[in-house]
């Protein structure tokens, strides 16, 4: 048996990448694989420590992201929006300065470049609708007027986002997104770490 058949071996013997061996990558590669089945965990995981934190708002954080999916499921959107609405306020508590950003770059691999746009440009789009009373520019999303996914995004936060904030909104559990969420982000559609398709 040679060493790249040796399924046994579950460390790289490297300290230093330049003395990596094709057979130390080979492990890195299988354990990298096992791990990404807990990948959906830990972002659901994530998802749920939005669980009573409020921001002040009427809704607690995660309530808001399920009354999103929600509206966004039942007014008949494919699944891929459906776990982009779920997941779009997801860096709220990590990353609250920039949290579409977060919520873009943890998509990213797995959906649509029209989804992926519209997660990360809907924290400048939802401005629109409270950015004034902040002594902001509630039309800081002009600056994107003529992009082919302006209206995209418009739609999204005006008919799923600046609405989901009702205490008395029957949501979905988030039991009930999780299958569409593992479906979405099972494999990535592109990655620097994949081989390019023919």
């Amino acid at each position: 048996m040679t060493m790249s058949d040796d399924t046994t071996i579950t460390q790289a013997r490297f300290s230093a990448m330049t003395d990596g061996t094709a057979e130390d990558w080979q492990v890195i590669a299988r354990t990298a694989g096992a791990d990404r089945a807990h990948h959906v965990d830990r972002v659901l995981a994530h998802l749920r420590m939005l669980d009573n934190d409020q921001g002040g708002y009427a809704v607690d954080r995660l309530e808001h992201s399920l009354q999103t999916a929600t509206r966004a499921h039942k007014d008949g959107r494919d699944e891929e929006y459906v776990v982009c609405a779920l997941l779009h306020d997801i860096g709220d508590i990590l990353l609250p300065s920039s949290h579409a950003d977060l919520a873009a770059t943890l998509l990213k691999p797995y959906v649509s470049e029209a989804n992926h746009w519209m997660v990360e440009k809907h924290g400048i789009f939802q401005g629109y609708y409270f950015f004034h009373y902040l002594g902001l520019d509630r039309d800081m999303r002009e600056q994107y007027r003529g992009h082919p996914h302006f209206e995209y995004c418009a739609q999204f936060c005006h008919l799923y986002d600046q609405n989901s904030f009702d205490p008395n909104f029957e949501s979905m559990p988030l039991e009930a997104f999780e299958p569409m969420v593992r479906s979405v982000m099972n494999v990535p559609r592109q990655s620097i770490y994949m081989r390019p398709r023919d």
